[in-house]
């Protein structure tokens, strides 16, 4: 009995010391924590921020506004050149138009020319004929006379016919009594007054070929002198646009200039963000890192006091979403309205028939790409292909209708003269030569089978064979 109160004595003795030694396990826990905390906070504060790359080059304002007043200089140079150029082609393209009128004229008066040739030359041939007549005549009867004389008869019907000498003689005297006989026409006096009047249709003629020859001549100057004045202008352009290529250079220049230097403006504005954000980016991970500190702290001191360790939480989330539909696709748009018949060549007139520039285009202009084909709107036959005045090249195409249509400036020609074309036929291609401002076709109608004049507006007759060309003629 003795030993059981002192066992028990001695457990009721023991059970403090095993709690003193729980409560200086549990501040030895806390203790440790502390200390983790502040050691993770000392690691953090000491751990250096994302490096900031040593600062770009920073042009200053006055090289930016000197670059910028460079560029906008040679803008304003490249400005006034280009209205010079403007202007300049403008006048090129009047002088073609001229040109081409011109061109029109001198051909015109050529066929008027050669037309007053071949009339002064028949009534040469008439005159001739005519005094071969008369001469005949006179020839005849002065045979006549003298065989009378040598009769010894008088010129009178009866003693003319009294002394024949045989029957054959006698029908051939009184056949010619009778074709000058006072009841019918002098034929001697007809013939004369023939041979004058052929003489006078000779010296009408005559003249009207000296009149188109000074008229052919006149054209002719008129058409060198329209000529020369285009080779002026065309050297005019070339030089203006030979100016305008420097001085496009020369803006790019400048422009290269300002966008270097607005470029590392860009960049050192770039680079000055990056700092502050990267110093707000550490001035956060230090406000971080001293909130956690502080959290650490306390968490320590909590388990130190419940010798418990912080309840842990968790949570999640999510969320989706539908993709958008589809737009719609746009609907088609309305289908061109399409020409019943061939056009000339696929393109925009650039300059209709009629009064321009103080003078006339007989023809209209469709503005085309070089090589791009040309066709015939109806069938008919070649009268002429090749080098033509102030056209560079043309053809010209008589049709079965008695029209003549006109092909001017085309680069290559695919028919040759004679040559028997159906509808809608290429032949040939549009291009640059002669007299012209830039590709095109100038394609001219022209009535009665007259190949250098009669022009008539070539739109409406198109537009009776069912084709319509683009643009405002």
């Amino acid at each position: 009995m003795d030993a059981i109160r002192l066992s028990m004595s001695t457990a009721r003795r023991a059970t403090p010391t095993r709690r003193r030694a729980s409560w200086r396990g549990s501040r030895s826990r806390g203790t440790a924590i502390l200390l983790c905390a502040l050691v993770w906070t000392l690691l953090v504060a000491v751990t250096p921020a994302y490096a900031v790359p040593p600062p770009p080059p920073n042009p200053s304002n006055e090289q930016i506004g000197a670059a910028d007043s460079a560029k906008q200089a040679a803008a304003a140079e490249v400005g006034r050149i280009s209205g010079e150029l403007a202007a300049a082609e403008a006048e090129l393209a009047r002088l073609g138009i001229v040109t081409e009128a011109a061109t029109y004229e001198y051909l015109a008066a050529e066929g008027r020319l050669l037309a007053a040739q071949e009339a002064a030359e028949q009534s040469a041939a008439d005159f001739v004929q005519a005094q071969e007549e008369v001469e005949g005549a006179q020839a005849a009867i002065v045979e006549f006379a003298r065989g009378s004389f040598k009769s010894g008869s008088l010129l009178t019907n009866d003693m003319v016919l009294l002394t024949s000498q045989d029957p054959s003689e006698l029908i051939q005297r009184a056949a010619f009594l009778d074709y000058i006989s006072s009841g019918r026409l002098d034929v001697l006096n007809n013939l004369e007054v023939a041979r004058v009047t052929v003489a006078n249709s000779d010296s009408i003629n005559r003249a009207a070929e000296i009149e188109m020859a000074a008229a052919e001549k006149a054209a002719e100057a008129a058409k060198a002198a329209a000529d020369a004045a285009f080779a002026n202008g065309a050297v005019m352009v070339s030089q203006v646009q030979a100016q305008k290529a420097s001085l496009d250079a020369q803006l790019r220049d400048a422009q290269v200039a300002l966008l270097g230097l607005e470029g590392a403006r860009a960049l050192y504005e770039s680079w000055e963000a990056q700092k502050r954000a990267e110093e707000a980016a550490a001035a956060e991970r230090s406000r971080i890192a001293a909130e956690q500190a502080a959290a650490a702290e306390r968490a320590a001191r909590a388990a130190a006091a419940a010798a418990q360790p912080p309840p842990s939480s968790g949570g999640g989330g999510g969320g989706g979403g539908s993709p958008a539909p589809p737009a719609p696709s746009p609907g088609p748009g309305p289908a061109p309205v399409a020409s019943s018949g061939i056009a000339p060549t696929s393109g925009s007139t650039t300059s209709c028939f009629g009064p321009r520039w103080g003078t006339f285009h007989y023809g209209v202009d469709i503005g085309a790409p070089i090589g791009n084909p040309v066709y015939t709107p109806l069938g008919g036959r070649v009268s002429r292909a090749g080098a033509a005045s102030g056209f560079g090249q043309a053809v010209y195409i008589t049709h079965d209708n008695g029209n003549v249509t006109v092909y001017g400036h085309v680069s290559r020609i695919f028919v040759s003269t004679g040559q028997r074309v159906y509808e809608g036929q290429n032949i040939a291609a549009v291009g640059n030569e002669g007299q012209s401002t830039g590709p095109h076709l100038h394609f001219e109608v022209h009535t009665n089978g007259n190949l250098y004049g009669n022009a008539i507006n070539p739109v409406p007759w198109l537009e009776d064979l069912g084709i319509y060309l683009p643009g405002n003629c």
